[in-house]
């Protein structure tokens, strides 16, 4: 049965562990050699892991549980009692963010185990609630710009606490493992790398978040050994919860970057480095419902449900994601509303060239004033971004960045006009057909798809970005093809072969 989301569960992000899942962990841990003099799980719930680990290292001198739910402390102290060894057992209601973990951690003695199950929340969507179970608000991630405010400096509450948890155990022997979300995992890794932590190890094994949570997430158990470093940093990755199995992959930092597939990185590392030829994305708008248009003969429909006459100056045909991702980039009927040719361009002028359109956007005023993006604050009015030149290319290659495929299209014109993106797509402008038939061909390789599967986390919520994408060098990997003089030559003579803004149907003079 469905367990249900009430606002407590979304709040904390309570998921108690399943008492069978956190002996399944507690028996890989130990079969893997871990020790534990003290075991502690800090956001203990009900106490499944607290329990689980008591019963696999009965040696343990100390067992503490700490839970801000006194409702579940006190179902984990009842457990507590009825158990032979209760003496072992500290309980204790307290709030995780406000506890002295560093202290708290140095004076347990070793080897220290501290093991559990984290919020699977994050803090807008605590904050979004009205809830307070949120670390002090700080850039602990160190986003500045425009990636804070579109949302990057967002992050999962067990992000904060692993970080702290892990800064605490940092030259003690102690072992660190949790079940999170696998991007958790990986920032968590990230952290400890880039920051010098002492690991000695770091292995993540794959759970069904689905079957035991109901939760549909990519989810692991990390496990982080600390002690002397006695390799290059890197992490196996097991598709299961077990050892007697080959890990699946193996992360591995490189620099500042995070690698998704270490053998692949090492075999086309030799195609790392920017080209002349930028990545892009579609066009950033937030209002679908009035920027996005079906064409019905000599109208357009938009998602509200209502027909109207708009003069084409400002429309663009384009094709959503999905669409990109399926390959159905011949055809369509969706049509876009363009109203800027490059980012802060003034819009009045709309008003004269096209006025059945400013009249269109003014009685949606509205709702695009609604777009809660800061990006459009002290902007023209009905700004867009993620526009520029690049984006009336006539020809484009492109991809879907929210599918877990490496599906590349090529992507021309429609009714004499050039086809544009929503922003979930990515895309290389190309100066004419030929040009994009050998960029696809030669993003379409084997070779290609190595290099990328080197650095893509396929359980990422955006798993291909322009920042993906721009990593590889394309003149590299022209030469690797053999195909270096007919990709320079196409990209030698972009302007010659561009049309002119008259064949394109160009507005915005």
């Amino acid at each position: 049965m469905p367990r249900l989301k009430t606002d407590t569960i979304a709040e904390f992000g309570d998921f108690q562990t399943p008492p069978a899942l956190a002996a399944r962990c507690c028996t890989l841990l130990h079969q893997s050699g871990v020790k534990a003099a003290s075991i502690v799980e800090p956001t203990c719930g009900r106490g499944a892991f607290l329990f689980a680990a008591a019963d696999r290292w009965q040696s343990a001198r100390v067992v503490q549980g700490i839970d801000v739910n006194p409702s579940h402390l006190a179902s984990a102290m009842t457990s507590a009692r009825a158990r032979g060894d209760f003496s072992r057992f500290s309980l204790e209601c307290a709030d995780f963010f406000r506890l002295p973990w560093s202290e708290r951690l140095a004076a347990l003695p070793e080897p220290i185990l501290v093991i559990g199950n984290p919020p699977w929340v994050t803090n807008a969507h605590v904050s979004a609630l009205g809830g307070s179970n949120v670390p002090e608000k700080s850039n602990f991630q160190g986003y500045s710009g425009l990636d804070a405010i579109t949302g990057k400096a967002n992050f999962d509450i067990s992000e904060w606490m692993l970080v702290k948890l892990a800064d605490a155990l940092n030259g003690r022997d102690a072992v660190l493992a949790m079940l999170v979300k696998n991007v958790v995992a990986r920032k968590l890794l990230h952290h400890c790398w880039k920051r010098g932590r002492s690991l000695s190890e770091a292995s993540m094994f794959c759970i069904d978040a689905a079957s035991h949570f109901n939760a549909a997430v990519d989810a692991s158990l990390i496990t982080l050994r600390f002690g002397p470093a006695t390799s290059a940093p890197t992490a196996r990755v097991y598709g299961q919860l077990s050892q007697a199995v080959r890990p699946i992959a193996t992360i591995a930092l490189v620099g500042e970057t995070l690698v998704a597939d270490w053998d692949a990185y090492e075999r086309t590392k030799h195609l790392s480095g920017g080209s002349t030829q930028r990545w892009r994305s579609g066009i950033k708008h937030d209002c679908s419902r009035v920027m996005e248009l079906q064409r019905e003969g000599e109208r357009f429909r938009n998602g509200l449900g209502q027909t109207v006459d708009l003069e084409l100056d400002y429309l663009f045909p384009m094709l959503k994601s999905s669409e990109v991702a399926g390959g159905a980039t011949g055809t369509g009927t969706r049509w876009m509303i363009v109203p800027q040719r490059r980012i802060g361009q003034r819009t009045a002028p709309i008003a004269e060239r096209a006025p059945r359109t400013w009249q269109y956007l003014q009685a949606h005023r509205e709702l695009l004033a609604k777009r809660g993006s800061s990006i459009y604050r002290d902007k023209p009015d009905f700004s867009i971004f993620g526009v520029g030149e690049y984006t009336f290319s006539p020809w484009k290659v492109a991809i879907a960045g929210m599918y877990k495929s490496l599906r590349f299209a090529k992507v021309g014109t429609r009714d004499g006009k050039p086809i544009v993106f929503d922003d979930t797509t990515n895309f290389l402008p190309c100066p004419s057909e030929a040009a994009a038939d050998v960029v696809l061909a030669m993003l379409e390789s084997t070779t290609a798809h190595t290099f990328y599967r080197a650095f893509v986390f396929w359980d990422a919520k955006r798993p291909v970005t322009i920042e993906l994408l721009g990593r590889m060098n394309l003149h590299a990997l022209a030469s690797e093809l053999g195909v270096r003089r007919e990709f320079e030559t196409h990209f030698g003579l972009e302007r010659q072969s561009s049309p002119t803004r008259n064949q394109m149907l160009l507005p915005f003079e």
